[in-house]
C-alpha cells in the first residue's frame, strides 16, 4: 500500500510541475526574450574591449537609481553581469532565482544592440523555462545521494551493533540486562514472555536513544523488532508491542541532546537542554498513553516464544 502511495505522490509532483511550467510558458511570467533598454555610465579612461566596471540606469522602469554591473564583451557580442540584490526590480530578482545558473547571485544580460557613444544599451535577461520540473529533477538526485550515503554510512555502525547484540545474546548478558529492566518494560509490555531477548534490545535501544546516539540506536531498534516479529502470530499485522515500542522509541526522552544538533549548534545547545527533556517528556507520556489506551481497547493473547532462552551460565 505505501508504495502505491508514493508512486501516487511522484505522479501527482510530476502533473503539478508540468502545469505550473505551462501556466508559466502561455502567461509569459519570466518575459523571456524581452528587450530592455540601460543607459550606461561608463568611466572616461574604460576601455570597452576589455572587462570594465560600469553603472547603469533602466530607461524603461521610473526609477533613476544607479546599479553596479560589469562589462564582459566577447569576440561576437558582450554581456552586462549584474550582481543581484534587493534594490534590483521585483521581475529580474525572480528571474534571478530562478534562472539556470550554477550562480545565483548575478545575472548574465545579453547584449543585443549597443550605442557607446551616447551609453544606450539594450539586453535581454536569462532565459527561464521548466522551473518547477527543474526543481524536482535537481531534489530527487539530492535525495537519491543522500540515500546513498547514509545507506554506506550506517553499514559499519549497524554491523559494529549487531554484533555485539549477538554477542551479548550468546553470552547471556542480554538476559541479565533483562531481568534488570523487566520490572518496567514488563508492565508496558505485558504479552512478551519474561526474560525474551526482545526486552532487552528494547531497553538498550531507548538508552542509545536517551544519550542522544541516534545511529545507534538504529540497528538495535532493528533487532528488537526482529525478536518482536518472532513473537507475532500474524506476520503482515503489527502487535501491540510493535506499536508500544515504535512509540517510545520515536518520542524516547533525550537526557543528552542529539548529536546532530550537537553538530549544528555547538555549545548552544545547552540553552535548549530543559526545553527537550520537558518536550520529549511530554511526548512520550502521552504516547505510551495512547498506545496503552488502544492495546486495551484491542486486546491479544500474551505470544508464546517459539525457542526457550538459553540458559545462564
Amino acid at each position: 500500500m505505501l508504495n502505491y502511495i508514493w508512486a501516487g505522490l511522484i505522479i501527482f509532483s510530476l502533473l503539478f510541475a508540468v502545469a505550473s511550467d505551462a501556466s508559466d510558458y502561455f502567461t509569459d511570467e519570466f518575459r523571456n526574450g524581452e528587450e530592455i533598454t540601460v543607459i550606461l555610465e561608463i568611466p572616461e579612461d574604460a576601455d570597452m574591449q576589455r572587462r570594465q566596471n560600469v553603472s547603469f540606469r533602466l530607461s524603461d522602469y521610473d526609477t533613476d537609481e544607479t546599479f553596479r554591473a560589469q562589462w564582459f564583451p566577447s569576440e561576437d557580442e558582450a554581456e552586462l553581469i549584474i550582481p543581484v540584490s534587493d534594490n534590483l526590480p521585483e521581475h529580474w530578482q525572480n528571474v534571478a532565482e530562478n534562472q539556470d545558473a550554477r550562480d545565483l547571485s548575478e545575472l548574465r544580460a545579453l547584449v543585443v544592440s549597443r550605442n557607446l557613444e551616447e551609453g544606450q544599451v539594450t539586453i535581454t535577461l536569462p532565459e527561464v523555462h521548466l522551473v518547477k520540473m527543474r526543481s524536482i529533477t535537481a531534489a530527487a538526485f539530492d535525495m537519491a545521494e543522500f540515500a546513498v550515503t547514509l545507506a554506506i554510512g550506517l553499514i559499519g555502525i549497524m554491523a559494529l551493533w549487531l554484533g555485539l547484540m549477538k554477542i551479548a545474546e550468546d553470552s547471556g548478558l542480554i538476559y541479565k540486562i533483562v531481568k534488570v529492566v523487566n520490572p518496567v518494560l514488563g508492565f508496558l509490555f505485558p504479552n512478551v514472555p519474561k526474560d525474551h531477548p526482545a526486552l532487552g534490545a528494547i531497553s538498550l535501544n531507548l538508552s542509545a536513544n536517551m544519550l542522544g546516539l541516534g545511529n545507534a540506536a538504529t540497528p538495535l531498534g532493528i533487532k528488537a523488532m526482529e525478536e518482536l516479529q518472532k513473537l507475532n502470530p500474524d506476520k503482515d499485522t503489527a502487535t501491540n508491542a510493535m506499536c508500544m515500542f515504535l512509540t517510545m522509541n520515536t518520542a524516547s526522552v533525550q537526557l543528552v541532546p542529539p548529536v546532530t544538533l550537537i553538530a549544528l549548534l555547538g555549545v548552544g545547545v545547552a540553552e535548549l537542554f530543559y526545553s527537550i527533556i520537558i518536550a520529549t517528556a511530554i511526548s512520550l507520556t502521552v504516547g505510551i498513553t495512547a498506545a496503552s489506551y488502544y492495546a486495551r481497547k484491542f486486546p491479544e493473547q500474551p505470544a508464546v516464544p517459539a525457542e526457550t532462552p538459553p540458559a545462564n551460565n
